[in-house]
């Protein structure tokens, strides 16, 4: 390199050899547009006395670093709300199997016994002297406070989700929207992906048998549970889910690339799940 493009300054430069932070700051900072000697470079620059010391230094600070951005992401609003929605499905699938047990073991001496959360709450608030009851009457109640926490964790993905992604969460309801950015594992991740594999998010066990040969290919995930799907008749539901899946793709890159809330995406959506209803009548 001539005087006029000096080298680039390696990510030891003006970094002290034990300070922690800032190696690790360094390598997550720093950037280079071509490769160089840098174990050279920093032996002569006096960051280390040898390329062992170099190398040591160097896999100290990559390790935190990398520890630094996991942490970062992990913090980051769209990976709480993923944790929050899949919390929620938590609760919500142990609460109603073990609504079954206190249904079946209530069974054992109530003939009226029957497997809803109504019931349940029933039997926490019938505990009598006998010991059998009193564990069931038990069972019930922490089953009901299991029901309780899916509640407020429902209310609380409904509460975050527009501020993580407005546009997503008008399109597809804010459980919803919370849904498609914890299976396909973030924002930016969902906002990459092809409309096709948003359609298809939630039903990669049914995928994964289309591609085996022993099933068809699924035309839906859990973009399903949305009305503009499961309120077309089946036989344009396919013709429904891509509509869907492609506006839901644009939502996500509008949230995460630039934020502002579009109202446009919710009309054109509309526009085009009547124009598929109305094929034959559907």
């Amino acid at each position: 390199m001539n005087a006029r493009n000096p080298p680039e300054p390696g990510w030891f430069v003006g970094v002290e050899p034990g300070d922690v932070e800032a190696v690790a700051r360094g390598i997550r900072d720093g950037h280079a547009t071509e490769s160089s000697d840098w174990p050279g470079r920093a032996l002569e620059s006096g960051f280390a006395e040898d390329e062992e010391e170099y190398y040591e230094l160097l896999h100290g600070a990559t390790i935190r670093a990398a520890r630094a951005e996991v942490a970062r992401r992990e913090s980051a609003d769209d990976r709480q709300l993923a944790h929050a929605i899949r919390a929620l499905d938590d609760c919500t699938r142990t609460s109603n199997e073990i609504a079954e047990r206190v249904a079946e073991w209530a069974g054992t001496h109530d003939e009226d016994a029957r497997v809803d959360m109504e019931y349940v709450r029933e039997v926490a608030e019938g505990a009598g002297e006998d010991p059998v009851e009193q564990r069931l009457s038990a069972l019930a109640t922490r089953t009901a406070e299991l029901d309780d926490e899916a509640d407020e964790l429902r209310r609380f993905v409904e509460r975050s989700a527009p501020d993580v992604a407005p546009n997503l969460s008008a399109l597809a309801g804010p459980v919803l929207a919370a849904r498609l950015i914890s299976l396909a594992g973030g924002l930016e991740a969902l906002a990459r992906m092809p409309s096709g594999t948003v359609q298809v998010l939630g039903a990669e066990d049914a995928l994964f048998a289309h591609l085996r040969g022993n099933a068809p290919s699924p035309k839906h995930g859990v973009i399903f549970t949305h009305e503009a799907v499961r309120g077309t008749t089946r036989e344009h539901r396919g013709s429904a889910a891509r509509a869907l899946a492609g506006k839901l793709t644009i939502a996500a890159r509008v949230d995460h690339y630039s934020g502002d809330y579009r109202p446009e995406l919710e009309a054109e959506l509309a526009d085009r799940i009547e124009r598929i209803r109305a094929r034959d009548g559907a």
